[in-house]
């Protein structure tokens, strides 16, 4: 009898470590992909933050009367007194 008792014993316990170990490998494999996801999610967050810097500078360089003439001339092919523009074009052969 003693023995049928320790192998019920053994069984709950085999039992009970084999559902808490299969609990413990489930979190173990959502925090693996938590964890992935988020190392994603930050590298999203510092291209954008620089990206937004990038962005921010144009903003300031474009406000400033000084940083925007000289853009809207590049963009209309326009020139200011004293200047003129110059036209290059690529040779093919060397």
């Amino acid at each position: 009898m003693q023995a049928f008792g320790r192998i019920g014993v053994a069984c709950v316990v085999l039992a009970f470590v084999t559902i808490v170990g299969a609990q413990y490998a489930r979190i173990i494999g959502r925090n693996i992909a938590l964890s992935s996801e988020l190392s994603a999610a930050q590298t999203d967050v510092r291209a954008l933050e620089a990206k937004e810097a990038v962005q921010q500078r144009e903003i300031r360089r474009l406000s400033d009367p000084r940083g925007a003439i000289p853009e809207i001339h590049d963009k209309l092919h326009l020139v200011g007194d004293g200047e003129a523009i110059i036209y290059l074009k690529k040779s093919h052969g060397t």
